[in-house]
């Protein structure tokens, strides 16, 4: 299947071909149709699978054909800030032919520039529980114009205690809209969630899949300020023929890129900002074997399938477990030996809990012999270093909420 035949107004099938998407996934191919029906869905999914794509590209089709107000439309709420900035810049690729006007609301930032852009009129609203509560409680948001409500990582929301916000946010909205809930997991809470909030809701389950056993998968626990250093030392120490780089954002794919480079080490990046032409090149470079490194962000390298890659590294750890298998399994096709390294800082405990319950087994953790982990840590790294240590109780703490989450 293509994504033409959808039926897409130009616009976002321009944006879908700049993106360099051809095929959509599973997740797509199911949620897609169903939400252009306008039906309620219910999906089974992790990040990684593109179900971002699969609740933006309908929705955006139908807003397109709306008229706007200066309330938004669509809210999206997502648990952290860090998946509301990955949503957020998704959408923003998506959208950018269309005129459909988008605002991140999240923690951490400036409440005040937040509230001035959703005084000036939004049609997306991206936002964290907490924050959007905040915006809602000072009069800057109201949802008499929603007609399309997301909730992504339902069961993530609900385990960081989010239900009340939800509950809040959820009961200030028109009771006739198009609601899309997505969950890693369908517990019983999520299920609930559903009978309440969802109206004879499109069933979609995507499996998880497992990586291949003839990948060899290693942690590399290291502080966060000398991950960079630590990741020299890999590629240099080891017979690294062609790795295909994760980072988290666009911005640490450059940065990274910018260092490899410093260093002498051949490298090409792809990323979102890129044009295809100038992804396309950077691809062809590296299956011809001209760079031997390339750094890619998860939304650039979906779909990529290029055989010969040696190692997968994961420079920041994914965000779901599901994210993990589907990022190394590009390594070790066709039965071949492959290797994944992640670097994992304290941050990531939780995180790399998640994945080897998935897993069923302890990933092996390694330590380089002649690498010094007793690099002081500058000013702004100097928390994250000071709790390396402390985070050994953490894991059994994390392994116990993803199996609560899975009962």
């Amino acid at each position: 299947m293509k994504f033409e035949e959808f039926n897409l107004s130009e616009p976002l099938m321009r944006a879908i071909r700049k993106q360099g998407f051809v095929e959509p996934t599973p997740v797509q191919e199911q949620a897609i149709p169903a939400a252009l029906q306008g039906k309620d869905i219910l999906g089974t999914a992790q990040t990684g699978t593109g179900k971002t794509v699969a609740f933006l590209l309908p929705s955006m089709e139908y807003l397109t054909k709306g008229k706007a107000t200066k309330k938004p439309r669509m809210v999206v709420l997502a648990p952290t800030r860090e998946l509301t900035v990955q949503i957020t810049e998704e959408a923003r690729d998506l959208a950018r032919f269309t005129s459909l006007r988008i605002a991140a609301i999240y923690g951490g930032v400036s409440i005040r520039k937040q509230a001035d852009r959703l005084r000036r009129g939004v049609d997306i609203v991206i936002a964290t529980p907490g924050r959007l509560m905040d915006q809602m409680g000072r009069g800057n948001v109201r949802f008499e114009d929603l007609q399309i409500l997301v909730l992504d990582e339902a069961d993530r929301m609900l385990d960081m205690g989010f239900l009340p916000d939800i509950e809040k946010i959820v009961g200030r909205m028109p009771v006739e809209r198009q609601t899309l809930l997505f969950s890693a997991t369908m517990p019983g809470p999520i299920q609930g969630l559903s009978y309440r909030f969802l109206k004879s809701p499109e069933r979609i389950e995507i499996a998880t899949a497992k990586p291949p056993e003839s990948i060899r998968q290693q942690l590399y626990p290291v502080p966060k300020h000398l991950k960079t250093a630590l990741l020299m030392e890999l590629i240099q120490g080891e017979d690294v023929d062609s790795a295909l780089i994760f980072t988290r954002t666009k911005q640490e794919a450059d940065i990274l890129t910018r260092k490899l480079r410093e260093a002498n080490v051949s490298v090409e990046v792809i990323h979102g900002d890129f044009h295809q032409s100038k992804r396309t090149k950077a691809l062809k470079r590296f299956r011809n074997g001209d760079v031997r490194i390339l750094v890619a962000t998860n939304v650039a390298a979906r779909g990529l399938d290029i055989e010969g890659i040696s190692h997968v590294i994961n420079f920041d750890a994914p965000d779901e477990a599901e994210n993990y298998v589907h990022r190394i399994g590009r390594t070790a096709r066709v039965d071949a030996a492959g290797v994944a390294w992640t670097l994992t800082t304290p941050e990531d405990e939780s995180l790399i809990a998640g994945i080897e319950y998935l897993l069923d087994h302890e990933i092996e953790r390694v330590m380089l012999p002649d690498f010094d982990y007793d690099v002081p840590a500058p000013d702004w790294a100097r928390p994250s270093a000071q709790t390396f240590l402390r985070n050994a109780g953490r894991k059994q703490k994390s392994v116990d909420r993803w199996k609560a989450l899975t009962r």
